[in-house]
């Protein structure tokens, strides 16, 4: 076995991954306080060709150094919008025929392993601050709530992990033949 070179492994360029068909798939971030995070969601986002990251609240837009950081250059490939009120961002999908799913825990929450993406619905994933999560008036206007299944002690993951999480269980059954 060999490791694969950069240049082998066919990636985009920005200009293409732009004009390249997306996952009708939006994330939100709701008051997300770590630059590092941040970044790292840009750079899954890119990875899994997301249509588009709406930062929210105290999330800081780029350009940011320490976004920059983590995201590799995904600020420059990933379509994004500030919008001030997370509240706002979620009416507005909701408007445009998305289907918004808290990433939460909550009473009656679906858990990731039962959720079902329907082909030819779009969705939006609302992730929420590391401490205090997706706020819960957004969680009131969520149509549902997805809870990442775990067995340890702690009671939660770390946001971009979160992320890659959802994104690779929606990517994995969205594909599926």
């Amino acid at each position: 076995m060999r490791k694969l070179k950069n240049e082998e492994l066919k990636r985009l360029s920005p200009q293409d991954f732009k004009k390249a068909a997306k996952f009708p798939l939006v994330i939100v971030l709701d008051n997300i306080r770590s630059l590092n995070n941040i970044g790292s969601v840009f750079r899954t986002a890119d990875a899994f060709r997301v249509e588009k990251i709406i930062l929210c609240g105290i999330t800081t837009p780029p350009p940011h150094k320490d976004i920059q950081k983590t995201a590799l250059g995904a600020t420059e490939s990933v379509h994004w919008e500030y919008i001030s009120q997370t509240k706002d961002a979620i009416r507005k999908l909701k408007d445009d025929d998305y289907r918004v799913y808290a990433i939460e825990q909550v009473e009656n929450a679906i858990m990731l392993d039962a959720f079902k993406p329907v082909k030819g619905e779009r969705y939006a994933f609302v992730f929420g601050h590391e401490v205090k999560g997706v706020h819960q008036e957004v969680v009131e206007l969520a149509d549902a709530c997805l809870e990442i299944p775990q067995f340890g002690t702690k009671h939660s993951f770390n946001i971009s992990v979160s992320a890659g999480i959802v994104l690779w269980d929606y990517y994995t059954k969205s594909t599926k033949k």
